[in-house]
């Protein structure tokens, strides 16, 4: 089935500016409460938020195999079920519907009233319930570095990082959507030169520049996923910010890995960009330093040619974007991280959650953590109306963007904004 949705000459009768990250080509998915207090699934063109839920009410969806209340849940889980082809199918009809050249809604004011909404309108929600969220590590940029700071720089990558995209399981419960604050965590640290833990407020608190990615219904258990058939599983991508607590994490995560010190919040942006949609922002991933297993090769493009950006805004001050990278560095893509996390039979189910880990390039600007920009605090990060940053303070706002280009049409994920609060009291 064709993605006419991605037409690069399709206009939209919605009025946008040239730099919105969401043309009609774009089409991402999400869940927000309208000014009626309805929750509803939505998607948006520029900056008008449309009601899908009052779309297939009214007709408009008629001719797609959909259930009738498939829009009007409070998550995108059951739309995700669906799988691919009811996807595509819903996408290519919303871009038929909002193209310049059909006036079926363009010239019906009263579905106009009910349908559209502006963004100040709506509250945007957690688009997906996450039942279960894994995070890899599978940027060697980042890997490298960190191996560096720690360990042996000769030996910073692990003997099975070339061999496996490395992850662990997170914790679902505190994933939040874009501009809900985070308190700074508490927790024992372990101080230089001493010999006993501490309990405090962490003094490191670190933002992780990752993407994340929404899979459906993929496997039985005990059921491989093929590397071949991985990406028809994934329903497309966020923003992702992977707060860390850089001294909890250094004393507890040997000998089984991150804990408190990673599962105190994790941000994420508000819209779902389908793969569909970044199907022309295809590039290639880095190439192999070692031959890999035969279940984790692949042909053609798995990568994504994906802008990102991080700035950090002190309270009442100008933000300083302080990163530059791109999704495209990641050594090991999501079909080899679906492929591998099934290998074993695990089973994956609508509205999990995977995230790439911390997204750094290969030169100093484009690392995608504090712990790397400052190199563990010896190197400040200056800001642009004075002062500097080692790690992320109180009442910082972290602010992180992502946009693909090409051929004149921008696709983007619009940002994830997350406020540092203190420590929580009663």
């Amino acid at each position: 089935m064709p993605i006419t949705a991605n037409n690069p000459n399709r206009k939209t009768w919605i009025e946008t500016s040239a730099q919105t990250d969401f043309p009609i080509q774009n089409i991402p998915f999400g869940v927000f409460l309208t000014r009626d207090d309805i929750i509803t699934i939505g998607t948006r063109i520029g900056d008008t938020a449309i009601d899908l839920g009052a779309l297939h009410q009214l007709g408009y969806f008629n001719d797609i195999p959909l259930t009738d209340d498939i829009f009007l849940q409070d998550s995108l889980n059951d739309f995700i079920s669906d799988g691919k082809k009811t996807w595509r199918l819903v996408r290519n009809k919303i871009a038929d519907i909002f193209d310049s050249n059909n006036a079926s809604l363009r010239d019906n004011e009263e579905h106009r009233k009910v349908v559209l909404f502006s963004l100040d309108e709506i509250e945007m929600q957690l688009p997906v319930q996450v039942g279960d969220y894994t995070d890899f590590y599978s940027s060697i940029e980042h890997a490298t570095n960190v191996g560096t700071m720690f360990r042996d720089p000769d030996n910073a990558l692990l003997p099975n990082w070339l061999h496996i995209p490395v992850a662990y399981h997170g914790r679902s419960s505190s994933i939040i959507p874009s501009g809900i604050p985070v308190h700074r965590p508490q927790g024992q640290k372990l101080p230089n030169g001493a010999t006993e833990p501490i309990f405090g407020p962490s003094r490191l608190v670190d933002f992780e520049l990752e993407m994340a990615f929404i899979t459906t219904d993929a496997n039985h258990i005990g059921e491989p996923i093929p590397i071949e058939e991985a990406e028809d599983y994934i329903f497309g991508l966020v923003l992702f910010n992977d707060w860390s607590a850089r001294d909890i994490q250094k004393w507890e995560y040997v000998p089984l890995g991150p804990f408190l010190a990673k599962n105190f919040a994790s941000s994420i942006s508000c819209w779902i960009v389908t793969l569909d949609a970044l199907e022309p922002y295809r590039t290639a991933s880095p190439k192999p330093l070692k031959p890999v297993m035969p279940y984790l090769q692949y042909e053609g493009e798995k990568s994504f040619d994906i802008n990102l950006e991080v700035s950090i805004k002190p309270e009442g001050k100008a933000e300083t974007t302080v990163s530059k990278s791109n999704f495209k560095h990641m050594y090991w893509n999501m079909a080899q991280q679906l492929t591998h996390h099934t290998i074993n039979g695990c089973p994956v189910n609508s509205g999990d959650m995977m995230g790439s880990g911390t997204i750094s390039g290969p030169t100093p600007d484009s690392y995608g953590s504090m712990l790397e920009l400052s190199w563990r605090g010896e190197r400040p990060i200056r800001l642009e109306e004075g002062g500097d940053r080692k790690f992320i303070e109180d009442n910082d706002t972290v602010i992180m963007r992502g946009h693909c280009e090409k051929d004149g049409v921008r696709i983007g994920f619009g940002e994830v904004t997350t406020k540092l609060l203190p420590v929580f009291k009663k």
